[in-house]
């Protein structure tokens, strides 16, 4: 699959080993305390391709005036048994307000219609008011909470869900 363009430029595309560096890079930039290891995206990334994949991941990339390709973004989904749960959606810091993580956003549901996903769910903090705002957009309801769930610092998960299927909600 091609990219797809998107806001500020960056084209979406699935993310391949070699997006690790920068990827590690953002995440250690925006989730310092709690970010993800370069072995759990590995993980994630072993279930990406083939028939029998269950994740999704993806890249913004951006390319500059002179050239220069930087990853602006990423997103993951994991899906199994009609349930679809987003890992992860980071959007660089310079990027936020863009509207590129709504695009993330939408091609992770995409592909959890594509996956038969007749739900999905995701954790977020209950401090990050801004992603919890995007989410809503979409239709992701808060169902419940994870006490303690991001660590260090014992902060709570908002878990939202969005139903896919059967509800007339269009992805």
């Amino acid at each position: 699959m091609t990219g797809a363009a998107v806001a500020g430029g960056a084209v979406l595309r699935e993310m391949r080993w070699w997006d690790l560096p920068e990827v590690l890079a953002l995440e250690a930039d925006l989730f310092p305390e709690d970010a993800w290891s370069e072995g759990m995206f590995w993980s994630e990334l072993a279930h990406a391709r083939g028939p029998r994949a269950t994740r999704r991941y993806v890249v913004a990339e951006e390319t500059s005036p002179d050239g220069t390709a930087r990853l602006a973004g990423y997103a993951g989904l994991a899906a199994a048994g009609g349930l679809g749960d987003v890992q992860t959606i980071a959007v660089a810091r310079d990027q936020w307000g863009t509207g590129l993580g709504a695009r993330l956003l939408t091609d992770l549901l995409q592909h959890a219609t594509a996956f038969e996903c007749d739900e999905v769910l995701l954790e977020v903090r209950v401090d990050n008011t801004r992603a919890q705002k995007l989410y809503e957009r979409f239709g992701f309801e808060p169902i419940g909470f994870r006490r303690g769930y991001y660590q260090p610092g014992n902060v709570d998960a908002l878990v939202m869900r969005l139903i896919v299927q059967g509800t007339g909600t269009e992805i």
